[in-house]
């Protein structure tokens, strides 16, 4: 369907064309008119579907056509985009503020890991359309700096993942301040008992929506996986990136010290790299994507939860050096390529330690993997699995990524603010 179909408003269709954008995907046509008729939504769609824009353009074409008459810091809020990190609040940030250049709205951000007093002053000044992290709005609110009463449109991007980050707390905590009757959105890549438990509490007789069969993948991913002894791992990623000639190939590590040690080693082997995990400041993590963006690396070594929100255009190859404890998160992970329609290819470098992970996502994903043995990277299964007398232990892999995934989430949340700072310095200065 042609854009021009949508019924957008004149200013906000023209702002959707100077993006580039002439047709509607799948999920936009069905979201679209079900969001605008003032349906409550549990949406099914998988990243790279266009999802972003199947909720910002309706709400933007309700806000455009019934404008605010109140301006400056008398705007009130009107949506709210909850979002589980910082990066993809700021991706949806700026989409809102593409789309929305053409109109007389206003939109900010407030994320974790950054300064809270430019977030007040934007606040301040009133907007009509905030997007957020819980932890950091619960923080705002806390600091009575955000008035949530007036809120119309409350939408949770990527719920599945903001319940695997333990935000259901902070998203009760937030859904219980807005008193006055509103529409509520749900995206999820997947349909958990936690997301459905969720959407049961928040959701009023809910339109549903699934573009493509649950826990699937893109056909525009080819898959593969490369059957390699641990040891040697990075030797072999090292060489197809080198041989293939690949670029700009963002590869997942399991946790932060491992990820710190492939990329050490990649620049050992002459191949440019950067780090994106939740070690990095905000400032740090912008800089490396910023680099991977424009090219000046050739590698981007990330952990799940600092890899959420990523929005590389046209980016060709995702590796997994080490498989994810939970298969949704392969997922998740090959959903950074393939976008919007465009190949992608997705990589994984499995040893016999990792067999157990893989069997999980083959089981998930409905589907069964050739095992590549590269040429020169055969080796003998009986000696991998002993090696150095110590069978590999999942429970200490699956503590080892939850405890990283619950200290990014604390150290991207509850960074002390200003007002706890000045709280602090006054309760020791007595």
């Amino acid at each position: 369907m042609s854009v021009d179909a949508a019924g957008l408003s004149a200013n906000l269709l023209k702002a959707v064309k100077a993006c580039g954008y002439s047709k509607l995907t799948p999920i936009q046509q069905q979201a679209i008119p079900m969001i605008r008729a003032g349906h409550d939504l549990l949406a099914s769609a998988q990243t790279g579907t266009g999802k972003t824009a199947a909720f910002t353009l309706p709400l933007l074409d309700i806000l455009a056509k019934n404008p605010p008459n109140n301006i400056g810091s008398s705007r009130t809020i009107k949506v709210l985009i909850l979002t589980p990190t910082r990066e993809l609040a700021l991706q949806v940030a700026e989409n809102v503020k593409q789309y929305s250049q053409f109109l007389p709205l206003t939109s900010c951000a407030v994320t974790g890991g950054a300064n809270m007093s430019p977030q007040t002053q934007m606040l301040k000044q009133g907007v009509d359309v905030l997007i957020a992290t819980p932890g950091r709005l619960i923080e705002h609110v806390n600091a009575r700096q955000v008035d949530l009463a007036h809120i119309k449109h409350l939408v949770l991007d990527e719920a599945d993942r903001m319940l695997d980050m333990g935000f259901l707390t902070d998203i009760q905590k937030i859904t219980d301040i807005i008193k006055q009757k509103h529409q509520t959105l749900m995206f999820s890549a997947t349909f958990s008992n936690k997301v459905k438990t969720l959407a049961n509490k928040l959701l009023h007789t809910p339109k549903n929506i699934e573009t493509a069969k649950q826990n699937s993948t893109s056909g525009k991913v080819k898959q593969q996986v490369y059957w390699v002894s641990e040891t040697r791992k990075r030797e072999l990623l090292s060489e197809l990136i080198g041989v293939k000639n690949w670029k700009q190939v963002l590869v997942f590590a399991g946790t932060k010290e491992s990820a710190n040690l492939l990329a050490q080693e990649l620049k050992l082997d002459g191949i440019k790299a950067a780090l994106c995990h939740g070690d990095k400041t905000q400032g740090a993590r912008n800089k490396a994507i910023q680099q991977f963006t424009e090219g000046s690396v050739r590698v981007l070594v990330a952990t799940d939860v600092a890899a959420r929100g990523l929005d590389i255009p046209d980016l060709p190859y995702v590796v997994n050096f080490h498989l994810p404890f939970l298969a949704e998160d392969y997922v998740h992970r090959i959903g950074r390529t393939g976008r919007a329609g465009k190949n992608g290819q997705a990589i994984s470098l499995v040893s016999p330690k990792d067999e157990q992970f893989l069997d999980n996502i083959e089981t998930l994903i409905d589907r069964k993997f050739d095992r590549i043995v590269y040429p020169g990277y055969e080796f003998d299964r009986s000696t991998e699995v002993q090696q150095d007398g110590k069978s590999f232990k999942k429970s200490r892999y699956k503590a080892t990524q939850e405890r990283n995934q619950m200290l990014e989430k604390r150290k991207a949340e509850t960074k002390p603010s200003a007002v706890r700072r000045a709280k602090n310095k006054a309760r020791k200065a007595r």
